[in-house]
């Protein structure tokens, strides 16, 4: 049967204790403990002070020294006053979506309380060691980092509070730079993402010029509930990056949303939004800015409650409908994906799943790509239970591409990512490539986009429904994880999990005097290679196949290789001699020749190879039914740099298999699907395969 991914309710992530993300597996008061005993300041082997934790692709520009923060200034505090939104000032890095996140997050004390632990400081059992708790891939990482941050003459250059005695912020983005490998590695991004990272919550994104009307409602919507939010101007190309423009907004440049009001004005109601530039200046210079004049029409108590003694601090003011002109994007991270277009607040059931696309096998690409699209990993979702005020079912899917930004320094980036949802067929099975080349997706991601996620809502009734998620080029290699949301408990399940055989006994050879005019020549190459003992060895099957395969004009191949020679004797030597005899010979050769046919079956182009793809459908022509992970294996192993098998390779992979399928169920007795053996048995068992 196919593999159940247990449901588990949205309301428990918050009490998931978070793992040790050190090498040692040690915990941070485990850290401190050590070090205060030692009379030492923590260093961080994991994350050292050198220019390796700064950039991966560039040498350090300037002179850097790593200061902690009492060498920095003689008082120095973890959290000055509470830990607010002005305290975050960007640095040299071109990581203002991470900044704008960290502005939204201090307005949820909650969530802040976890990413931010307040069991630390410079005064009580100080030990130069902090810590920070991050959400990664549906689990909750406690990192450590020691307090040496890089500076300039004294001043740091990275993230720094406007305080200079204050360091929660700065020793943040350091843990946040470990968890990806470098401060480099956090250039550029989607304030989504570090939401995300803060809380485990699921995202959504309005573009302002397509946005439903009432979008001024969900947003209010959202920062009531907890939401975080951020906001940005697109760009036409590199060249507009932090652009200024004249009424003093940047163009690709990551601003958080902080507040939203209604002033009353002259008898009409103004709908305001307050945003924040994480430089912490450089402000909107329009309608409703710090010292326009709008707001001398307003009640002064209002406008004292409303503005806070505003000063040139990188926050702002401006009519919404201002904003939606300016601005192209809202990203809102949500901390259940309750709708924000209605009132109802819902108990959310998710399901996860976590799988990989693996070129050659399961990186088949989107659905331009018909060929290879099948092969891609589907789930099965099963909405039973309609929502309690409809007669249809509420569903978010997510779908989110893991560890990208930590593989920056290998030369890899956000791949182009996906989904489709079809109505499921009957069959429990991986579906096919036909069922998609004649059926339409009923549902998707709105587009294929370079985000580390994208999600989507749906209302759908109810039903049995096919979840594909993809890259949008084929052969594009990722791990991913798909969260599943929905109001009642669904069924999900991953498809094509089997793993087994179906293997008749093979025939009895038919007597010399009944064989055909094939059998009578294949006996007389046979008896021309065997010595007196009438068997063949290893090299001589080897020499025996090669000449009569070389006959074979559809098939192209060098020879087979000794390896396989030996596989092939492994099966179908069944006394054991480590020779084949004729009668032997002759059941391989009826599966042989079944085996060639379904290898030219696939081989369309007749070219002497077989794309790696169709791999699972030729095994399970040849009886054998393999999972995703073990048909990435096969791929892995025999599949060519243009996912190609060659005949050599495909009779490898078809003989072993076979062998070890029968193998083990001449050892699996009440055929349960496990056996125990021991370390000679499992040594016998390999080596034979």
């Amino acid at each position: 049967m196919p593999r159940r991914q247990s449901s588990l309710s949205a309301r428990s992530s918050g009490s998931i204790k978070a793992e040790s993300t050190q090498w040692d597996g040690k915990s941070f008061e485990e850290l401190r403990q050590e070090c205060l005993q030692k009379g030492v300041l923590f260093e961080d082997p994991d994350f050292p002070a050198a220019d390796s934790s700064l950039f991966f692709s560039q040498s350090v520009p300037v002179q850097i020294e790593w200061k902690r923060p009492k060498e920095i200034c003689d008082r120095p505090k973890f959290i000055v006053g509470g830990a607010d939104r002005t305290d975050i000032c960007q640095g040299q890095l071109g990581d203002c979506w991470l900044l704008a996140a960290i502005a939204s997050l201090t307005m949820k004390k909650d969530a802040l309380a976890r990413v931010v632990p307040h069991d630390q400081d410079f005064d009580h059992r100080y030990a130069g060691i902090f810590h920070f708790q991050f959400w990664q891939h549906n689990k909750w990482l406690d990192v450590v980092v020691d307090d040496r941050l890089p500076a300039v003459r004294n001043q740091l250059i990275m993230l720094h509070s406007a305080s200079n005695n204050e360091f929660w912020s700065a020793l943040l983005e350091k843990a946040y730079a470990k968890v990806y490998g470098s401060y480099e590695s956090l250039k550029g991004g989607s304030t989504m993402e570090a939401m995300e990272d803060f809380t485990g919550g699921v995202g959504e994104v309005y573009e302002t010029q397509k946005a439903p009307k009432d979008l001024f409602r969900i947003m209010k919507k959202a920062l009531d509930r907890g939401s975080m939010m951020g906001c940005s101007i697109d760009i036409t190309s590199s060249a507009e990056s932090e652009a200024k423009t004249s009424t003093g907004l940047v163009k690709g440049h990551a601003y958080s949303i902080t507040g939203l009001e209604e002033v009353h004005i002259r008898g009409q109601k103004v709908k305001l939004i307050r945003v924040r530039n994480p430089w912490g200046q450089v402000e909107w210079n329009g309608a409703w800015s710090d010292s326009s004049r709008e707001w001398d029409h307003v009640d002064r108590a209002e406008k004292t409650r409303i503005l806070q003694n505003s000063s040139e601090d990188g926050e702002f003011w401006m009519e919404f409908e201002d904003f939606k002109r300016n601005y192209d994007k809202v990203e809102i991270c949500n901390m259940t994906p309750d709708s924000l277009t209605d009132d109802t607040k819902r108990h959310w059931e998710v399901s996860l799943f976590e799988g990989n696309w693996t070129r050659g096998s399961t990186a088949g690409g989107c659905r331009n790509y018909i060929d290879t699209f099948w092969t891609n990993p589907q789930y099965r979702l099963e909405l039973e239970d309609a929502d309690d005020e409809d007669d249809v079912c509420s569903v978010v899917i997510a779908l989110m591409q893991k560890n990208r930004r930590k593989l920056r320094k290998e030369g890899l980036d956000m791949e182009t990512i996906g989904f489709a949802v079809y109505e499921a067929p009957d069959d429990d099975d991986h579906v096919g490539k036909d069922f998609f080349r004649y059926h339409g997706s009923k549902a998707g991601s709105r587009a294929y986009i370079n985000m580390r996620e994208v999600s989507e809502r749906f209302t759908l009734p109810p039903g049995k429904y096919l979840l594909v998620p993809t890259t949008f080029q084929p052969h594009h290699e990722a791990d991913f994880l798909v969260r599943i949301f929905s109001e009642k408990k669904a069924g999900a399940l991953e498809m094509g999990t089997n793993v087994d055989a179906d293997l008749p006994d093979p025939p009895m050879p038919s007597p010399p005097e009944e064989e055909s005019d094939e059998e009578r020549g294949l006996r007389r190459l046979f008896e021309q290679l065997a010595g007196p003992d009438e068997a063949i060895s290893v090299r001589e099957l080897k020499q025996m196949l090669d000449g009569v395969l070389s006959r074979r004009k559809e098939i192209k191949f060098d020879g087979l290789s000794l390896s396989t020679c030996h596989s092939i004797i492994n099966l179908m030597d069944v006394d054991n001699t480590g020779k084949l005899e004729f009668q032997e010979f002759k059941v391989f050769w009826e599966k042989m020749k079944k085996w060639i046919m379904l290898f030219l079956s696939f081989d369309t182009d007749r070219s002497g190879k077989m794309s790696s793809y169709e791999l699972r459908i030729a095994l399970k022509a040849a009886g054998m039914h393999l999972n995703n992970k073990l048909l990435q294996l096969v791929g892995l192993r025999f599949a060519d740099d243009k996912y190609d098998i060659d005949f050599d390779d495909y009779l490898t992979c078809i003989v072993r298999l076979e062998n070890m399928f029968r193998a083990f169920q001449a050892m699996d007795k009440f055929k349960r699907g496990r056996v125990n053996m021991n370390i000679m048995q499992f040594l016998m068992l390999s080596m034979n395969v």
